[in-house]
């Protein structure tokens, strides 16, 4: 199989960070450069139609794009440690936290990213700064939201890591980067900490 990524992407590294938390090694890793427009590309095109990254190309030639998809993927391929949930119930509110995680915490900061920081003009046309501000006020009441939670429990979805803390620690470092987001200095101390103790897992090295 070959997985492609494009360096410092948050999406391409969640997949990345949730392979090295199974330990799989063995999946060849291509690297398409979004800063080339190469996601742009005919050939890549012809794997990924909306020239999205990252994207699973399997042994028999076909292509999974989307990151949950192709974590439920390697999931059911390399079952242990499980990280997505054992059984139907599990399964659901562990998807339920994945995806406010993924569609209010991170969505909100890539949208504030994306149409504020003029290192993305090229890859975002037009910019709306004015939405971008306004989204970047409205993430920190999900990211608010989520320090209540961490103070009650130690990972996102309750007593367990999964899949849901992946998606968390790729939002908070993009976040960090580009749009220079401290929990702790914004009055967040357990998302602060719960970031911080992310940093002692090998997985958060990948990139």
């Amino acid at each position: 199989m070959k997985l492609y990524v494009s360096p410092r992407a948050p999406n391409p590294r969640r997949v990345t960070m949730f392979l090295a938390e199974k330990g799989v090694a063995d999946i060849e890793l291509v690297t398409v450069s979004i800063g080339n427009n190469e996601h742009q590309s005919e050939a890549y095109r012809a794997k990924s139609p909306l020239a999205k990254v990252p994207a699973l190309e399997l042994d028999d030639g076909r292509v999974l794009t989307e990151t949950r998809a192709i974590c439920t993927y390697l999931e059911g391929r390399y079952p242990e440690p499980n990280l997505m949930g054992v059984d139907y119930e599990e399964r659901a509110f562990i998807e339920m936290t994945d995806r406010r995680i993924e569609f209010y915490l991170l969505g909100g900061f890539a949208n504030c990213i994306r149409h504020t920081h003029p290192g993305l003009a090229p890859l975002e046309q037009p910019q709306f700064p004015d939405f971008g501000r306004s989204q970047g006020e409205k993430v920190r009441g999900v990211a608010r939201w989520l320090d209540g939670e961490l103070a009650r429990q130690p990972y996102v979805g309750g007593a367990r890591f999964t899949i849901a803390d992946i998606t968390t620690f790729i939002a908070l470092e993009f976040a960090r980067g580009l749009m220079k987001f401290n929990p702790g200095e914004e009055g967040m101390p357990h998302l602060q900490a719960y970031r911080d103790r992310w940093l002692e897992r090998p997985s958060a090295k990948v990139q």
